[in-house]
């Protein structure tokens, strides 16, 4: 019968279950907060996080608990005053028809990387999150879910939101076509 967890054994548990998703963590704080040294300092106040309560983790899946740590951390700054999330007055125009054409996918593909990257940063933070965990870190919708603790319906609904502003915006510049 093995006896209790070592401190050295803790933390090789964590190094292996917690830190190969520090990209992936570092990528969701930096579309977050927008800013690559808000994004290193969330980063690192995340990881202590998931250090400190370590041995609350019974899951499998390290990359959904640290991309969650990082989500919720951001959203403490913000209420604290120390972070910024973007709003955008929700009306017909904006939340339009959800279902976006078979042409969304040839768009994306035609426009050039630092335009994609900048109507990504000009999302409000909810719809920005969802688009980065699911297009960028490639999470389903399940653990999406898990990680901005919302119902999946409401993951969907968001990224259905997000990918028509996104359209809209992106056909705006330079008179392109979907």
């Amino acid at each position: 019968m093995a006896g209790p967890v070592t401190g050295q054994e803790r933390l090789q548990l964590f190094e292996s279950a917690v830190v190969p998703y520090l990209d992936a963590a570092y990528n969701l704080a930096r579309w977050l907060t927008r800013d690559r040294h808000d994004a290193e300092d969330l980063v690192q106040e995340s990881m202590l996080r998931a250090l400190t309560y370590f041995d609350g983790f019974c899951g499998t899946d390290g990359r959904a608990w640290l991309l969650a740590i990082v989500r919720n951390a951001f959203y403490t700054r913000v209420k604290r005053g120390r972070g910024r999330v973007t709003t955008v007055p929700l009306d017909e125009e904006t939340l339009g028809d959800d279902r976006l054409p078979d042409t969304e996918t040839v768009l994306f593909q035609r426009l050039e990387v630092a335009d994609l990257g900048k109507a990504i940063e000009g999302l409000p933070a909810v719809f920005r999150e969802v688009v980065v965990l699911r297009e960028i870190e490639g999470l389903p919708y399940r653990e999406i879910a898990e990680v901005a603790g919302i119902p999946i319906g409401t993951v969907m609904s968001r990224l259905a939101r997000a990918r028509g502003l996104l359209k809209r915006r992106l056909e705006g510049r330079g008179g392109r076509e979907a």
